[in-house]
């Protein structure tokens, strides 16, 4: 994880700050009342369903373009290194994780709650505060995947298209060490 981390945390840091501004623009709204709340949930929640359905187009998208880049990896006359591969898998999990989560959060804004009597006007506040981290959280999720997204599309265009050095090519010394540290484990 905390390797995880450390190679990604351009794209993390990246995914806080989008969290962050949008929360705060949240934050500034104040405390509201539970009939306010109610009104705000309604007007918001058509643009909340877009950011739903975007979110969920654009994982479902990256997904099916993540075969693609898969496709050109294995393709290239360069043998890639298992980091690359590792990027694309976490890419991978993480999108199918806000796809999921979007997918879920997409269903229960569906539900009619402002047009039920039966919720009492305390828990509209409630209700509003939570669309609104969530909308925020899946928002920098979205803003995670594209920028790990970014970094391995950059790392096969230095390799395949422009023929570069990089540490994600196998070389020879390489293939030396990993048989050496192969060789030493069996011992």
């Amino acid at each position: 994880m905390k390797k995880f981390l450390l190679k990604n945390k351009r794209a993390i840091y990246g995914g806080v700050i989008t969290f962050i501004i949008i929360g705060l623009g949240v934050f500034l709204l104040g405390n509201i009342s539970g009939y306010e709340a109610k009104n705000l949930l309604k007007s918001s929640l058509d643009g909340i369903n877009m950011l739903c359905n975007t979110i969920v187009l654009a994982s479902a998208t990256i997904l099916a373009l993540l075969l693609t880049l898969l496709g050109i990896s294995s393709g290239t006359e360069s043998k890639l290194k298992d980091g690359h591969y590792l990027e694309v898998l976490s890419i991978a999990k993480i999108d199918t994780i806000l796809f999921i989560v979007t997918l879920i959060m997409f269903q229960l804004f569906n539900i009619p709650i402002t047009e039920s009597n039966e919720v009492p006007t305390g828990w509209f506040s409630t209700i509003y505060w939570t669309t609104l981290f969530m909308s925020s959280i899946l928002s920098g999720g979205m803003v995670v995947v594209i920028l790990m997204l970014y970094n391995t599309v950059t790392n096969i265009i230095l390799i395949v298209g422009l023929k570069q050095d990089h540490e994600l090519i196998y070389k020879e010394d390489d293939v030396e060490d990993e048989k050496q540290k192969a060789n030493s484990s069996n011992e």
